[in-house]
């Protein structure tokens, strides 16, 4: 059996939590009011009942919750939570399966002896989390990560939910069509235009017919989903794997260097969760979304790994100067794809051109701020005169 356990409204909760004053009222973490671009990263429950929710922009959420109290997140502050949220989740099993910064999975396999029936196992799991971080957890229980994910959110906060063994298929055959985990708003467009307006619908059609009009992959998806079989794994192949980084602007980049500074900035957010994950990879990915919101994205793979993060910022300025159309850039990212492990060796350049030392040198970096992640790290730019840049040289810290 697996347990998917989901932190509640984790960051307002965090800031309640240090903030005992905050604590009954809405709180909503993000941007602040009045930012062009900002959006709500998370909402208390209070705020929750004025219909304010996660990735809703910051104007809206201010006009239906104008009395709400607004805050700028503080990343660092709820990593630190949640290494000890997943610190806990580790008493229970040794195989503990982080999906993001607030919710896991749980194999409960083999734990029976120690902590009792599943049921009993998952209501420790949510005792134990309350007394050592003072946070509260919804849980969900089924014999597959795909149902417990969904079952997780049935009885929210502080919630649980079970799902018995052979009883999947009828749990999924109680939600409306949107609940399905996995069922994008363009998936339930093109099953509505085929007359599924519900699970039984989509149950009453074979395999064959849902790939005539939805292609083999989205289908046998879906096929398994209605069913509450594992439709997804949870687990990236390392091929498929990526890491990225992206950022929205308050306002339009123009500027070259402004946009190159950018990048380098990205490059190095990137680069250290590389290191410290412990990946390689020779694929760059630049992701530009302009300011009337077309998107384009370019990736290219090298013969060699990214060695450093002045390496993945040369690649990814090349990539870039490829795809840059010269208008405004609302958002900026960058991605290093098809992961590898990277406990294997690298293979030695015959001419190095530095890059070790650079690599010796971030590692130092990440060490440092593993240590101390308020630390005013970076790494200075110098940006060359050239005619794509069209900029004096000069470097920023």
């Amino acid at each position: 059996m697996f347990l998917h356990v989901d932190l509640d409204a984790f960051f307002a909760s965090v800031e309640q939590l240090d903030n005992p004053e905050l604590r009954g009222k809405p709180v909503i973490v993000g941007a602040m009011p009045g930012s062009k671009r900002g959006v709500v990263a998370a909402a208390s429950y209070e705020a929750r009942q004025f219909g304010v929710h996660s990735a809703m922009p910051i104007d809206r959420a201010y006009r239906l919750c104008p009395q709400g109290i607004y805050l700028r997140s503080n990343m660092a502050r709820y990593r630190e939570k949640s290494r000890e949220v997943m610190a806990t989740f580790a008493e229970f099993s040794p195989d503990v399966q982080q999906i993001s910064i607030d919710e896991a999975f749980i194999d409960l396999a083999g734990t029976h002896r120690l902590f009792g029936p599943p049921e009993e196992a998952a209501m420790a799991v949510k005792r134990r989390v309350l007394e050592t971080t003072g946070l509260t957890v919804s849980v969900g229980l089924a014999s597959n990560r795909y149902v417990a994910k969904i079952a997780s959110g049935m009885s929210k906060p502080d919630g649980f939910f079970h799902v018995p063994l052979g009883q999947e298929q009828a749990f999924m055959e109680t939600l409306p069509l949107h609940k399905v985990w996995g069922v994008g708003e363009k998936l339930l467009e093109r099953l509505k235009s085929h007359g599924i307006h519900t699970v039984s619908e989509g149950l009453a059609l074979p395999l064959p017919t849902l790939e005539h009009f939805l292609g083999q992959a989205s289908a046998q998806f879906l096929y398994n989903a209605l069913r509450g079989m594992e439709a997804t794994t949870f687990r990236d192949a390392p091929q498929s794997r990526s890491i990225s980084a992206e950022n929205t602007y308050e306002d339009d980049l123009v500027d070259r260097y402004t946009i190159g500074t950018a990048l380098l900035d990205l490059c190095q957010n990137v680069m250290l969760r590389l290191m410290k994950e412990d990946w390689k990879s020779r694929t760059v990915c630049v992701k530009i979304r302009y300011n009337d919101f077309t998107t384009t994205s370019i990736q290219e793979t090298g013969p060699r790994y990214i060695a450093s993060a002045d390496d993945l910022f040369q690649r990814a300025s090349a990539l870039f100067d490829k795809r840059y159309n010269g208008g405004g850039i609302r958002l900026l990212g960058v991605g290093a794809l098809n992961l590898e492990p990277g406990q294997e060796p690298l293979q030695a350049e015959l001419f190095d051109f530095g890059q070790e030392r650079h690599h010796k040198l971030e590692e130092v970096v990440l060490q440092l701020k593993a240590k101390h992640p308020n630390l005013p790290l970076t790494k200075a730019r110098l940006l060359r005169k050239s005619s794509k840049a069209n900029a004096s040289e000069k470097g920023e810290d």
